[in-house]
């Protein structure tokens, strides 16, 4: 099982992940999947203070973390994949990158943004990335921890509709 979860959270690298998701998951690898992380090293340098020192860290641009062994099923490292945001695990997945379910964690206010849950904004760029996402077989869930009730994500925001 080299991929446990990927979970679309802004924040990336943080408490909830660090204390909650990767002892969960018993993750030994976290990927993030960002193009602005992969040219941040103050960032990088942030996150790898975070995690364990146990807990490897690869922090790539979108279109490299596509092609990791991880994402495409064929790594023995338990896995972690956090991305930003619900256009970067499209992009991850119109790449090639073979995942079933995706986590919606974090996506915090910003201007356009609508609230679904207690830390859940999303955009109608979101929507139509959540939904692309969802056509293309991926299951999608909201909770910001392991313990957590799942939300349904795709019925609060009408998987059928249009943005």
């Amino acid at each position: 099982m080299p991929l446990s979860l990927v979970r679309i959270d802004d924040r990336l690298v943080h408490g909830q992940v660090v204390a909650g998701w990767v002892p969960f998951l018993r993750a030994e690898l976290v990927l993030v999947a960002s193009d602005a992380a992969a040219a941040d090293e103050t960032q990088q340098t942030l996150m790898r203070l975070a995690l364990p020192d146990a807990v490897g860290l690869e922090v790539m641009p979108v279109a490299d973390a596509a092609r990791h062994a991880a994402l495409k099923g064929d790594y023995a490292r338990r896995t972690l994949v956090l991305a930003p945001g619900p256009q970067e695990v499209l992009e991850l997945l119109e790449r090639g990158a073979a995942f079933d379910r995706v986590n919606v964690g974090g996506l915090h206010h910003t201007a356009g943004r609508v609230q679904l849950g207690k830390a859940i904004f999303l955009s109608d760029a979101d929507k139509r990335a959540l939904r692309e996402i969802c056509r293309r077989g991926v299951r999608i869930e909201g909770r910001a921890l392991p313990g957590e009730r799942e939300l349904d994500i795709l019925d609060m925001i009408g998987a059928g509709q249009p943005a």
